[in-house]
């Protein structure tokens, strides 16, 4: 059989990292013991992944090491790197005891028509894990592959899949965010939060929580306030999840006065040094207003060519950075995060947790006007990346792609 992979030069070898090519290779005829063969059916991609390709070789996350470039005429994985994606793929050969064949599963895939995965000893009936003992041991939920039959937020439908590679990845950053923030009372009290980068995925589900917050805690004092571009400020706005929303060339002009009152996080989404400084310097000259504290959450503002991000991810959660004022620098990292509550709460707990912001998420995202395109074919794909380079992504725009064609990824009557 032949397989299809997806790849870009690292920026480390000179290429142009924003090169897609498919590389062909054969799958193997029989795999090692412990292994399952997957048949990739399609993944999601958005600026989330745009941001997994631009800090592929960056030191602390290491992105290119989840999957290896296969070796091919010109491509190596020395010079080359596979963007991680989330997908939905069905086994179709397996040497682990615990693991079948014909089972449907969700994870952090390669972009690919087949991919070849070890399976460690640790398989339990929800899911199965990847042992990549190279990486970081928080890695861990990266290197999960869920079993849909088992999984309690799970629904076949091709629109439900689609809509669970577009969201829960992001969600779930958001989710624990807000649940973290909650847990010290939003760093003792705040009762503002600014959130950049807000027509991004990552952003307004974060403000999505934070309102939903309010609303289970009867409560009306906790704002959320959106910072994005001018381009953006139209369907920020739509969104109608932000109390309030100013474009980065204004804000400090527009956000003065009794707008500005009160005690602030600030949760940065797009990790641009020279915004946030203006941010920190703006609130610094407001007499009647405190930040209290900046939060690195996301990466937005990166490109192909970044081989390490902001100052701001060289910080761990909760570490001071030496940024000219009294102001922390914090970096939420969901697993380091995830790791603790694992430690305080119940799997069920957490399970059910999950459960209800999933369910609920699923019922209110379809109001937010987020449209879904199905991308068919490695031409069409490859087209298609090129497309998003060229032009980039409008935040109201999400992919699900695949490597096989139409009919036999959704069948000829499946509709959006």
């Amino acid at each position: 059989m032949e397989n299809l992979i997806l790849c870009h030069p690292r920026a480390s070898s000179s290429q142009d990292p924003n090169q897609a090519i498919i590389v062909k290779c054969e799958v193997p005829q029989t795999i090692p013991n412990d292994h399952v063969l997957l048949e990739v059916d399609r993944f999601g991609f958005s600026t989330n992944n745009m941001t997994y390709q631009a800090l592929g070789e960056a030191s602390h996350f290491r992105y290119f090491e989840f999957h290896h470039a296969p070796d091919a005429e010109g491509v190596s994985s020395t010079t080359h790197g596979v963007t991680p994606v989330w997908g939905f793929g069905t086994i179709i050969k397996s040497t682990h005891p615990k693991v079948h064949t014909g089972e449907r599963v969700y994870g952090y895939f390669a972009p690919a028509r087949y991919l070849l995965l070890p399976v460690s000893s640790d398989a339990n009936k929800y899911a199965f894990f990847v042992p990549r003992p190279h990486l970081p041991p928080d890695r861990r939920p990266y290197n999960q592959i869920t079993r849909c039959a088992e999984d309690p937020l799970y629904n076949p439908s091709p629109t439900a899949e689609d809509l669970t590679m577009l969201y829960r990845p992001l969600f779930w950053t958001s989710f624990w965010c807000e649940d973290w923030l909650n847990s010290s009372n939003y760093k003792g009290g705040s009762t503002h939060i600014l959130i950049s980068s807000a027509s991004s995925k990552t952003a307004f589900c974060l403000a999505y929580l934070i309102r939903r917050r309010n609303s289970l805690q009867g409560s009306s004092t906790r704002r959320v306030i959106g910072l994005t571009s001018t381009k953006n400020i139209a369907f920020t706005k739509r969104l109608a999840l932000y109390d309030d929303a100013f474009d980065y060339e204004s804000f400090d002009t527009s956000l003065v006065g009794d707008l500005a009152r009160g005690h602030w996080i600030y949760v940065d989404v797009t990790g641009n040094d020279a915004l946030n400084a203006r941010v920190r310097d703006h609130f610094r000259a407001c007499g009647d207003s405190e930040l209290v504290t900046c939060i690195a959450l996301g990466l937005t503002n990166v490109s192909a060519s970044t081989t390490e991000p902001s100052s701001a991810t060289s910080w761990g959660s909760g570490l001071e950075a030496p940024q000219g004022g009294d102001s922390k620098l914090e970096h939420f990292f969901m697993p380091e995060w995830l790791s603790i509550r694992k430690q305080q709460l119940s799997v069920s707990a957490i399970t059910q947790m999950q459960k209800e912001a999933w369910t609920r998420l699923m019922s209110d995202c379809g109001t937010w006007g987020v449209s879904l395109r199905r991308v068919c074919g490695p031409g069409q794909v490859k087209a298609a990346y090129e497309e998003i380079v060229k032009r980039g992504l409008a935040p109201e725009e999400a992919f699900v792609w695949s490597l096989w064609g139409e009919t036999r990824v959704y069948g000829s009557t499946a509709k959006l």
